[in-house]
């Protein structure tokens, strides 16, 4: 089918859209405590490190056991965070954190299908701009997680 490679983008766009509006209506309304303010970028390099893995080796089934390790430590290293979230953030956060969770070893696994695609040469050369730029978007929104929550909000840093 030759929609396979627009149909593995899906994930990470809605999850891009997840990511955004749980920072900009919930993390924006309440704050983030210092954990959060630390925890966060890492939670976002380590998707970076995932592309990046990606873009820099070549699909052979070697690279692929380490990339299925890197996404699974950051599926987990997301998670970290969720007990404490309990007593801090209200319902709807809660809701959006849990898509955001199914979400995220979805968009790793559609990255890895357009890997694999783009070496079995049926990614229609969307492999490197796609995954370069989620690569790029998400390496900027850590950059902006660390400025902005720990130098930019002036707002107690509890």
């Amino acid at each position: 089918m030759r929609n396979y490679p627009t149909l593995l983008m899906l994930p990470a766009i809605f999850q891009s859209v997840a990511v955004l509006s749980d920072e900009l209506v919930f993390h924006r309304k309440r704050g983030l405590p210092r954990w959060e303010r630390l925890g966060h970028p890492l939670d976002t390099l380590s998707v970076v490190a995932c592309l990046l893995w990606l873009l820099t080796r070549p699909f052979t089934p070697h690279a692929l056991a380490i990339y299925v390790l890197l996404a699974l430590f950051s599926t987990l290293l997301v998670t970290k965070d969720e007990w404490v979230h309990a007593s801090h953030c209200p319902p709807g956060e809660h809701w959006l954190h849990s898509i955001l969770f199914a979400l995220h070893p979805m968009m790793l696994g559609a990255a890895a299908g357009l890997w694999f695609l783009a070496v079995d040469g049926k990614d229609s050369g969307l492999f490197f701009p796609v995954i370069g730029a989620q690569a790029a978007l998400a390496a900027s929104f850590a950059v902006y997680q660390a400025v902005y929550w720990n130098f930019r909000d002036r707002r107690s840093r509890a």
